[in-house]
């Protein structure tokens, strides 16, 4: 008999559990972010999902009880961190499914949803997209999107100093997996600064909430630096 047919069966219990800890909005993207992006401050956390740190703390607290998350004190500071390495991958596929549409493939140029915004503290949607294929093409990232290529130079021409960029505890580049467009775009260290070196140089601008605006600088120098991308 299948695991999966008998609800006492220890197995049935345990997804059953995990279900329940991934049901709470707040408990499955802290997850998802210290899953994918690697260990995180409890303040870290708090200001990437836009919540205060007492309550996101009660969450961390549930996630901790149930085996999910860890937690290691250095100094005044507690680092949380995934506690099993192939949680990215469940989350990963449960965000694949979530978004799937057996009718259409992954959203191209041209497509108008997220065309422009964060996802944490890095870009996403069809600009996110974007530097993330224009980065493996010219060999600055690996196809995987976790570490430096062989020709980094297009960071520099974005903006981002390499030198200055410490990615700490946090992983330096992970390739988050893009709710809209099914395709990667950059997360960790190294998407936060491209984020930060295109708001300072005025290419984007804050919109509101997760979403950010294509500037008239913008519109004219991302189309040279990432061929193929449109602002419109």
């Amino acid at each position: 008999m299948s695991d999966w047919v008998d609800p006492r069966h220890p197995v049935t219990s345990a997804v059953t559990a995990l279900a329940r800890e991934l049901a709470d909005p707040i408990r499955l993207t802290a997850l998802q972010l210290l899953a994918i992006e690697g260990p995180h401050t409890l303040s870290q956390l708090a200001d990437a999902l836009g919540v205060t740190a007492p309550r996101l703390g009660n969450h961390l607290a549930r996630l901790r009880t149930a085996g999910l998350v860890e937690v290691e004190h250095t100094g005044r500071h507690a680092v949380y961190r995934a506690a099993a390495p192939g949680l990215g991958d469940v989350l990963t596929a449960l965000s694949r499914y979530a978004h799937a549409d057996p009718e259409a493939g992954p959203r191209r140029a041209g497509a108008t949803a997220d065309a422009t915004r964060t996802c944490y503290d890095h870009l996403a949607g069809r600009l996110g997209v974007a530097v993330f294929g224009a980065l493996v093409r010219r060999g600055a990232l690996t196809d995987d999107g976790r570490s430096l290529g062989p020709d980094p130079t297009l960071f520099g021409e974005l903006g981002v100093d390499l030198a200055a960029v410490d990615p700490g505890r946090r992983k330096l580049a992970t390739a988050c997996l893009d709710r809209t467009w099914r395709l990667p775009h950059l997360g960790g260290a190294l998407g936060r600064s491209v984020l930060d070196a295109f708001l300072d140089q005025g290419l984007v601008a804050p919109a509101g909430g997760r979403d950010v605006t294509v500037t008239a600088e913008g519109a004219e120098r991302l189309p040279v630096l990432l061929p193929g991308f449109t602002p419109s």
